[in-house]
């Protein structure tokens, strides 16, 4: 299993390293497919996507030198052909799965049977996420705005036995001091991370590393 979860995305060359190491092989010549699907359960979440994937919205994501990019819509495959799309993730190396609300995504990602398949394509394929994209992987979450992820296996896949708290100290979210966090971490039960934007959090099977070039705080339970 090979995950980079991500607060912001690609967002300085420590954590672009981290993913080029999960790859094995450079940028130009991986494969990747995008899963925008929580973008739509928030406010403009039309234009969002389109300004992600043409990279003028946040840091580097869809925008890197991928050999090629397709879109996975989860909304769709379960009005597909199976095989279509199984077929296409076969062929990844990376699957960037993005931000908006956390609930909506782990919701499609288990109506559409992707949930079932991550054990198997995770042996091959490099997991990134960002934001919500991340928190799905774990077994807790912060609890503002849409990044409410409650402690039930249903609303997240848990991968992973710790908790994410991304955007750090964000502008955007005034929530997000390191003393609420705080306060939060200390009613959940597993280790919690508090990243900026400028970290990540890479995972290879059991083995746990933090990569960063901004500020982050681990608060065991």
């Amino acid at each position: 299993m090979k995950l980079l979860l991500t607060s912001a995305g690609i967002s300085n060359m420590s954590i672009q390293n981290a993913l080029v190491e999960l790859l094995d092989k450079p940028i130009v010549e991986a494969n990747a497919l995008f899963i925008p699907t929580a973008i739509y359960g928030i406010p403009n979440g039309g234009d969002i996507v389109r300004r992600v994937i043409c990279g003028a919205l946040g840091d580097p994501f869809c925008q890197l030198d991928w050999k090629s990019l397709g879109l996975l819509e989860l909304t769709a495959l379960p009005s597909i052909k199976k095989e279509l799309w199984i077929d296409m993730l076969r062929e990844t190396d990376a699957l960037l799965v993005g931000g908006g609300d956390c609930q909506y995504l782990t919701y499609w990602m288990q109506q559409s049977g992707l949930a079932n398949l991550l054990p198997s394509l995770l042996q091959k394929l490099v997991y990134v996420g960002l934001s919500a994209g991340s928190m799905i992987m774990t077994r807790f979450g912060t609890t503002y705005g849409n990044h409410t992820l409650p402690p039930d296996s249903d609303k997240s896949l848990s991968f992973v036995d710790f908790a994410i708290h991304p955007h750090l100290d964000h502008e955007w979210f005034p929530d997000n001091s390191l003393a609420n966090i705080e306060k939060l971490a200390s009613t959940i039960p597993v280790p919690s991370y508090a990243i900026d934007d400028q970290t990540a959090i890479k995972v290879v099977d059991s083995v746990i590393e933090v990569v960063t070039e901004g500020h982050w705080k681990l608060f065991n339970p």
